[in-house]
C-alpha cells in the first residue's frame, strides 16, 4: 500500500465528518457537570450555552474566539479530507461572526496501517484551506491511534459589537441557510461506493468552501444571531438557536435548499445511521403540518452536515442589506426558509 490514490481513507472509520458527532442528548448527559468550576468574568461565551466557539474577552474592545473540530475520513482522497476538515473547523469563527487568525493541527493516524505519505497529503490540503482562509497553519499535535483523525484549533478575532452568538435571536426574525442541505446522505452513499461522480464533484465542491461570508454579516447590527450547521443537521442547530433564545421557530420545507441529489440516495435508502440518533434526541420538539412529505423530511432535516452553511436569524428590516452581502459572496441560497416565533409546545413546526 505505497500509492496514496489506491488507499481509501472511509474503509479505516466506523464514522465520518460531522456524523461522527455524539448526539445532542448523549452530549447533554456528558457535559452535566455538580463540580465547582473556575469562572472568569472575560469569558462572554462558554460550556452555558450551546454555541459554535468559546469567546473571551481581550478588553480592548476586541474578542478572541477559540474552537476545535476533528474527525474520521468523510472521503477517500487524502488531500481533499484535509481540505474538508479544515473549513469545517475555521467554520466556527466564521459562524461568530469573526476573522480567523492562527490554527494548530490535531492529527490521529494508524502508522501501521496507513502510510505516513498519506497523512502527508492530509496536511497539505489543510494547509491550502488555510491558505485560503488566510490563516497559517501554525503547528500542532499528532498521536498514533486505530483510525485516522483530522481537525484544527482554531482562533479568531472579533470586534465585541459584531460578536454573533447562536442564542440571541429575537421573535420575527427572519431565518436564512446559506447551504443545502443532504451532505450526510451523499457522503454515505460515497463510503459503499454507488456516488456517481458528478454528484461526488458537485459535494466536495460544497464541503470545501469556506463560510467566510459570516465575517461580513458579523457586521450587521440587524443579524441577530447566527450558528453554522454540522453534526447535529439542520433541525439540530434551530432547536438549539431557537431554544437558546427563548423562543420557536416554523418553517417552510419547500423553502429549505436541499441538494436535488440527495432524493436519488434516499431512493436507495442511503442515510447515516447518525440522522435516527440525532432525530430520537429531540424528536418531542419538533411538529410537522399538513402537506409536508414527512418521510423525507425526517431523512433530510436531521441529516448530519460537515462544514454546513450558515443559519442566520436577521431582523426584516435588515433582510435587504443580509442579501446584498449574500450575493456579493456568490451565496445561491437567498430566500428566506421560515422565521421565529414565541415559544410554544414544539420548538420547530415543520409547513409545506
Amino acid at each position: 500500500m505505497d500509492n496514496a490514490e489506491e488507499i481509501r481513507l472511509t474503509r479505516f472509520s466506523h464514522g465520518g465528518g460531522c456524523g461522527c458527532k455524539i448526539a445532542p442528548k448523549v452530549l447533554e448527559e456528558i457535559l452535566a457537570s455538580t463540580s465547582e468550576q473556575f469562572t472568569s468574568d472575560q469569558l462572554i461565551v462558554g460550556n452555558s450555552s450551546k454555541d459554535d466557539a468559546a469567546v473571551y474577552d481581550l478588553g480592548n474592545g476586541t474578542a478572541l474566539i477559540s474552537t476545535t473540530d476533528f474527525f474520521m475520513p468523510i472521503v477517500d482522497d487524502a488531500f481533499t479530507f484535509g481540505q474538508i476538515a479544515s473549513a469545517n473547523s475555521i467554520s466556527d469563527v466564521y459562524a461568530m461572526g469573526g476573522k480567523p487568525i492562527l490554527a494548530i493541527a490535531i492529527l490521529g493516524w494508524p502508522v501501521n496501517k496507513i502510510p505516513t505519505s498519506v497523512a502527508q497529503q492530509v496536511l497539505e490540503g489543510s494547509r491550502k484551506i488555510c491558505t485560503e482562509a488566510g490563516i497559517p497553519l501554525a503547528g500542532g499535535h499528532s498521536i498514533d491511534s486505530p483510525e485516522p483523525i483530522f481537525g484544527l484549533a482554531v482562533n479568531g478575532l472579533v470586534p465585541l459589537q459584531h460578536l454573533k452568538q447562536n442564542n440571541t435571536a429575537k421573535e420575527g426574525d427572519v431565518l436564512f441557510l446559506t447551504k443545502p442541505v443532504g451532505v450526510g446522505i451523499l457522503t454515505t452513499a460515497q463510503k459503499r461506493s454507488v456516488l456517481k461522480q458528478e454528484h461526488a464533484d458537485m459535494v466536495i465542491q460544497q464541503l470545501t468552501t469556506l463560510n467566510k461570508v459570516g465575517e461580513a454579516l458579523g457586521k450587521i447590527e440587524g443579524v441577530h444571531a447566527m450558528t453554522d450547521v454540522t453534526g447535529f443537521g439542520l433541525f439540530g442547530h434551530l432547536i438549539e438557536m431557537a431554544e437558546g433564545s427563548g423562543l420557536s421557530a416554523e418553517i417552510s420545507y419547500n423553502n429549505i435548499p436541499i441538494i436535488d441529489a440527495a432524493r436519488e440516495y434516499l431512493a436507495q435508502k442511503i442515510m447515516p445511521d447518525a440522522t435516527y440518533r440525532n432525530w430520537n434526541s429531540y424528536s418531542n420538539k419538533v411538529a410537522f403540518g399538513e402537506g409536508v412529505n414527512v418521510m423525507e423530511a425526517f431523512n433530510i432535516l436531521p441529516d448530519p452536515q460537515t462544514n454546513g452553511g450558515l443559519l442566520i436569524a436577521v431582523d426584516p428590516s435588515a433582510v435587504d442589506e443580509m442579501k446584498r452581502i449574500l450575493s456579493e459572496h456568490q451565496i445561491l441560497h437567498t430566500e428566506p426558509i421560515g422565521y421565529l416565533t414565541k415559544a410554544s409546545d414544539k420548538v420547530v413546526v415543520v409547513k409545506a
